[in-house]
Order: C-alpha cells, then structure tokens, then sequence
C-alpha cells in the first residue's frame, strides 16, 4: 500500500471539523486547567480517528458514484490509487485505533464515539439516500463531537450547546447540498453522484438555507442573552459579538451559493475572510469570558462616578 493515497484515503485535512470537541473547555472556563484540555484533546483524537474510519467506508461504499463525480474522481478509491481490500485494512484498523484512544479516554467517550460511528454507519447505508434526514444526520454528527467534547471534561452538556451546534451545522450542511448541486453541473448530474440531490432544488435550498441561517442566529441571540448565560459568565458583553458570528453565517451562505470552494472544508481553510471573522470571533470570546465581568464592572463604575 503507498502511504499518500492511504493517507488521502483517511481525509486528515477534515480533522479541523473535530475541533469543535474543544469548544466545552472554553465556553465552561475550564481554560486554565491542563488538564482538561488534554482530556479534551484525547477525545477530539479518538473523533479524528472515527471520523476517518467513516470516510473509508463511505469512499468503499461510493467508489463507483463517486467516479462520475468532477471532483471526487480524483479521491483514491475512485481514481484506482488503492484497491478496495487495502482501504478495507486501512478503514478497520483506524477503527480499531478510534475505539482504542475513546476506550482510553474513558466509558462516556467510548459510548459518544460509538453513538457517532453508528449514526455514520447508518448514513453511509440509508440515511444519506433520505432528503432532509441527510443533512440532520450531518448536525446531530457534530452535537456527538461537541457533547464528546463536555463529557470529557465532565462538565453537564448544556441544552445550549446542543441547539446552536444543531443549527449551525444544519445550515452548514444544506449550504453543502447547494454546492454539490452547482459542482455536479447539469439537472440530471446530481443524481448520478447522490440522489438527494434530485429533490434538492435550488429554490428549496435557497429557502432551508435561509430559515436554517435564521434559526442558528436566533439560537446564538439567545444564548448570549440568556440569564444563566449572563450569570455563568457574569457579563452580558458576549452578545456584542454577534455582528462576527452574523457575517461569518452570510460570508459561508455567499461563498457555499456561489460554488465558489468546492466544500465547506476547503471553505474554512482558504477562505481569508472567514477565517478571519472566526479568529476575531473566537478572540472576542476569550477576551468576554476572561476579562468581561471586569470590564462590565469598570464600566458601571465609571457611569456612578
């Protein structure tokens, strides 16, 4: 077996989407403690190594589709680069390295990467031929990582994490859709590569991608608003950074619409315009949760004074 198609084979450049399993450290002050990074750092690997054991099967199960594809032609599979037994070996023993590491991080984190891996399993066999479950099945993916991500540190997952991970990552997901119909060309391509995507008319994404975009703005709104929100962080200043998070949703919805990446991936790590809204997003948050209830103390000060 060649190491690069075998390393192709595995995705490593979508290991990024697993860094959502770190989020819980931040949003639970739980920055200062090494610990807890490292026990989330475990489980954003065993995810990574899951998540890379979901694209084997997934690339085995759709070499034949995936060869009429413009662009996943070229993943090895379908380019002939490795044969099907050789990814077979691959796919069970990064499976066996995810169930390993999860194993090592503890029975919770076993339990969410096996709930992940069979939500993939159940994807790549039937829910990915079924619109709307499709793309739900994309979200709840990444609510597994992020709950995997708050059981690590054992902290209670918050209702809240739930909701704006879904709906974020649902509107992710529908913009997906959009893309590979703008990629797959003409109206009777898409269902060559996947056959939802006969029933994902542009009019109907235009309109799921808006409400979804909506829905996870409003979810953000409410968050940061909150009282347990406000009590936990003592400060209310966290809702000042949703204009960020408001042109990061319309930049993705513009770019995924125009066919401009040829997915979300490649999106976040090329796009420098998002990346930057995610930096100064992320940068406002840290600076909300480590200094705001100060600030927002100063700031009552001043006004008495």
């Amino acid at each position: 077996m060649k190491p690069w198609p075998a390393i192709r084979l595995a995705r490593p450049e979508h290991w990024i989407k697993n860094l959502i399993v770190l989020l819980p450290v931040v949003f639970s002050l739980r920055m200062g403690e090494v610990g807890a990074w490292g026990r989330a750092a475990v489980a954003t690997a065993a995810f990574c190594l899951a998540s890379s054991a979901a694209y084997v099967l997934n690339d085995i199960r759709d070499r034949h589709r995936d060869r009429k594809h413009p662009a996943k032609k070229d993943r090895p599979l379908a380019a002939g680069a490795i044969g099907v037994g050789a990814a077979a070996v691959e796919g069970m023993l990064i499976l066996a390295a995810a169930l390993a590491v999860a194993a090592a991080a503890g029975p919770l984190i076993l339990g969410f990467v096996g709930a992940y891996l069979l939500l993939q399993l159940a994807y790549s066999f039937a829910l990915k031929r079924a619109v709307l479950l499709d793309v739900v099945c994309l979200a709840l993916g990444f609510v597994l990582r992020a709950g995997g991500g708050a059981v690590a540190i054992g902290v209670v997952i918050s209702p809240w994490l739930v909701v704006c991970t879904f709906t974020i990552c649902l509107f992710m997901g529908f913009c997906k859709r959009y893309g590979e119909a703008l990629v797959t060309g003409s109206a009777d391509a898409p269902g060559e590569h996947r056959t939802t995507l006969i029933h994902y008319t542009p009019e109907l994404l235009t309109h799921l991608i808006t409400v979804s975009a909506a829905v996870a703005v409003v979810a953000y709104l409410l968050y940061a608003s909150n009282p347990r929100t406000i009590k936990q962080f003592g400060t209310n200043y966290l809702i000042y950074t949703l204009p960020v998070v408001v042109y990061g949703v319309f930049r993705f919805a513009m770019l995924s619409m125009r066919g401009a990446y040829a997915g979300p991936t490649e999106l976040v790590l090329r796009d420098r315009p998002f990346q930057a809204a995610i930096a100064v997003w992320l940068a406002a948050v840290l600076a909300v949760l480590l200094y705001g209830q100060r600030l927002q103390e100063l700031a009552r000060g001043y006004l008495r004074g």
